[in-house]
């Protein structure tokens, strides 16, 4: 059993695409608050840097979004109170709160995608459909921590030598327009250099073939089966208005059946699937470590 990042690039696209559809096509808000406690799990299982600020960022995001809503929606039979002469209903409330979850809960796991599926990943995908569509892509990808490295050391080196200043708002944007400025100079001339390289190899000048370096193994078609059986039930459910959600004139959601409540314990199943594969992986990995003399550990 390996760990889910380790699993074919293909597979892990499947899965992130299932959950997703599933998040943002059913405005329901068990399967919403599923996602979002699911998100969050899987964030804070993977190694992510700056996960405090993306958690302190998700979070801001969230609570704008729901109040954004029964702000300027006044929509809904129950007012909970009158601002300005416009009334804040519990509908409108709850709408924005299940729409805000929904959304932070999608972006977690597009977070989690985006430190899985790497450039190579991405080109391994692509490469058979368009190669060059999925070499810009990787060469894209590749750029933008480019650009934040760089960024970083133009703002330091400027602000080493005194030009950078930060007295008042003034001098920080002029700082921080300098700083853009020399960065997009820089990336400029290097992806000049970067073409004159690579057609200097002989990039495009023949049908270009590709590297693969993932396989596609027997676990990757026992995942995906596994999401392909843990979707069924889902998909039935929305499918026959057993996940249908009222939010107008008044919150209601559909009496709970038995395939509601099925399809319920198979969507948390399926966004389980991550954890559960990297926690069998590491179970399975100490026990081969504690099978190794304590001599040979180190």
């Amino acid at each position: 059993m390996r760990s889910f990042k380790e699993y074919n690039p293909v597979t892990v696209a499947f899965y992130y695409i299932t959950v997703a559809v599933f998040s943002m096509f059913t405005m329901n808000p068990v399967l919403h608050l599923m996602t979002f406690l699911g998100g969050i799990i899987q964030f804070s299982v993977i190694k992510a840097e700056k996960k405090k600020e993306t958690h302190m960022f998700f979070v801001g995001l969230g609570i704008i979004l729901a109040l954004v809503r029964p702000i300027f929606n006044h929509n809904g039979a129950t007012v909970l109170f009158v601002l300005n002469d416009n009334p804040i209903t519990a509908e409108a409330f709850i709408y924005g709160v299940s729409a805000a979850v929904m959304v932070v809960g999608v972006l977690y796991l597009f977070r989690v995608f985006s430190v899985i599926m790497t450039g190579d990943r991405l080109l391994y995908m692509f490469a058979r459909l368009s190669p060059k569509t999925a070499l810009v892509m990787s060469m894209g990808l590749r750029y933008i921590p480019l650009l934040r490295r760089k960024s970083r050391e133009i703002k330091d080196a400027q602000t080493a030598i005194g030009i950078n200043r930060d007295d008042n708002p003034i001098d920080r944007i002029k700082a921080a327009l300098n700083v853009f400025s020399a960065t997009v100079s820089w990336g400029l001339e290097n992806g000049i250099i970067t073409a004159d390289s690579m057609a200097s190899r002989g990039y495009g000048s023949h049908k270009r073939s590709c590297f693969k370096a993932y396989r596609f193994l027997g676990s990757d078609i026992i995942i995906i089966i596994l999401i392909v059986m843990l979707g069924v039930l889902p998909a039935v459910a929305s499918a026959s208005g057993s996940f249908a959600t009222e939010f107008y004139p008044r919150f209601s959601m559909r009496s709970h059946s038995v395939l509601t409540v099925a399809g319920y314990i198979s969507f948390g199943m399926l966004m389980l699937i991550p954890v559960i594969t990297d926690l069998i992986a590491d179970i399975r990995w100490r026990r081969l470590i504690s099978k190794v003399p304590a001599a040979y550990r180190s």
